[in-house]
């Protein structure tokens, strides 16, 4: 007993192997990482979900949070079966979303999570550079009277966090988690209060809302998707975990403190401004004081966040390109180029919306509601040498319910950005500055 408590009071754990573990992630840090690196872009963007798909668009953000929170439980699982079952998964790995895809469908499986890991980590990255540098260039305008547009901000903020860039694994830069939190939960409650005293100064006003069709619906449903979708680097968050059997509780307290952050923004948002949200609902609130310290506040944790949502993505390009598993030269030379080419895309297509509901109708479904439940019930159904894993039929229909939905939302998300994009045209940052700047 005694040594029970020696072991619990240092934080160490077992691995599978029975050797003891003294560093790693605690359940607390893995959830500050999960709230952290998933909360920032959906607190601005939700508001705007919300009114595109009507009050039925805050019910959408509670059940897609919860059939989210599911789905990253059934990837941890995934995990703790690969640890399980193959010995190779014990140690450093830099791609464990793609291993999970390897052994639940070979090839086909470590090919298209790989693809849609990349292009969603990537897709992220951008919108995440696109907000900090709209949020940096109001806050430029209105305290120091200066107008520069955000192309050139973009250009600034990707300079000054490539260097973060080049930090190992989510172990390395545990306070850059930490700060990204407790930023974007400041921000929250004064960001609500500043609606709540901007409608109170014309509470006489009647709030009116767009009417919902198909292509403003499937729209926001992609939003609420992205603002859902951080389970690409879940797999890596817990396997640097002390104790990767306890992901699961960082999952729930993770969602939990998201959830609250997206529920109240969303909800006052939707009540009191109406049809006049912008797609960054700070381009709705009245500027002052306490506007300025949200902004700074979230444009930190877009930041923050930039660089961890990033480091799975350039973990499984050092190792396709085979960069060593430290700090040199080649690894700072190829982060410096995935930062130039995400700098490159946000100059291209400066239009967050369209870009944020693409990616979360595409690649986030499909990592996010289709893979986890879908490894899932290959892996438990396979045959070997280890312990069967049982299913009840009602976790199997579940499954095959959140994978529906999944595709079918997806499909019709996807469909919707895109035709937005094709209507809403934007010139990029390098052929017409000004007409991207008043995009």
């Amino acid at each position: 007993m005694e040594g029970e408590s020696k072991e619990h009071l240092v934080d160490v754990t077992r691995n599978i192997n029975g050797e003891t573990a003294h560093h790693g992630l605690t359940v607390i840090t893995a959830c500050l990482f999960i709230a952290g690196e998933m909360a920032g872009s959906g607190v601005l963007a939700l508001p705007r979900a919300v009114e595109n798909s009507g009050w039925f668009g805050l019910v959408m953000i509670f059940v897609c949070c919860l059939i989210s929170g599911y789905c990253g439980v059934l990837l941890g699982q995934c995990w703790i079966i690969l640890q399980e079952r193959w010995e190779e998964y014990r140690s450093d790995t830099r791609d464990p979303y793609t291993s999970i895809g390897v052994r639940a469908m070979g090839k086909v499986g470590k090919y298209s999570v790989s693809f849609a890991n990349n292009v969603q980590l990537f897709g992220v990255g951008v919108v995440f550079l696109l907000l900090a540098a709209e949020n940096i260039q109001s806050l430029a305008e209105n305290i120091g009277h200066t107008e520069i547009s955000f192309c050139y901000w973009n250009l600034l903020i990707a300079g000054f966090l490539t260097p973060f860039t080049w930090l190992g694994t989510p172990k390395d830069f545990w306070p850059i988690a930490m700060g990204a939190m407790g930023a974007t939960a400041i921000a929250c409650v004064i960001l609500t209060a500043n609606l709540i005293v901007d409608h109170n100064q014309v509470a006489s006003v009647t709030v009116r809302h767009d009417p919902v069709g198909f292509t403003s619906f499937f729209m926001a449903f992609g939003t609420i998707l992205f603002a859902f979708g951080g389970l690409s680097v879940f797999p890596t968050i817990q396997h640097d975990m002390k104790k990767p059997k306890e992901f699961w509780k960082s999952v729930t307290i993770g969602y939990s403190i998201v959830l609250c952050m997206y529920i109240p923004v969303s909800a006052v948002a939707y009540f009191f401004l109406g049809h006049k949200l912008d797609d960054n609902i700070l381009r709705s609130v009245t500027p002052g004081p306490m506007l300025y310290i949200v902004e700074i506040l979230l444009t930190l944790h877009l930041m923050m966040g930039l660089v961890l949502v990033l480091n799975p993505f350039l973990q499984e390009l050092e190792e396709i390109f085979r960069v060593p598993n430290k700090f040199g030269w080649k690894r700072c030379l190829l982060r410096t180029c995935v930062m130039a080419c995400v700098l490159f895309v946000t100059e291209s297509i400066p239009h967050f919306g369209a870009i944020l509901s693409l990616v979360g109708g595409s690649t986030v479904t499909f990592t996010t509601f289709i893979c986890p439940p879908f490894f899932y019930l290959r892996l438990c159904a396979m045959k070997g040498d280890w312990r069967e894993k049982f299913v009840p039929l009602h976790v199997k229909v579940m499954c095959w319910e959140i994978i529906l939905i999944g595709l079918i939302g997806g499909i019709a998300s996807t469909y919707s950005a895109i035709l937005h994009l094709a209507n809403t045209f934007v010139p990029p940052c390098y052929v017409n500055i000004t007409a991207a700047d008043a995009a």
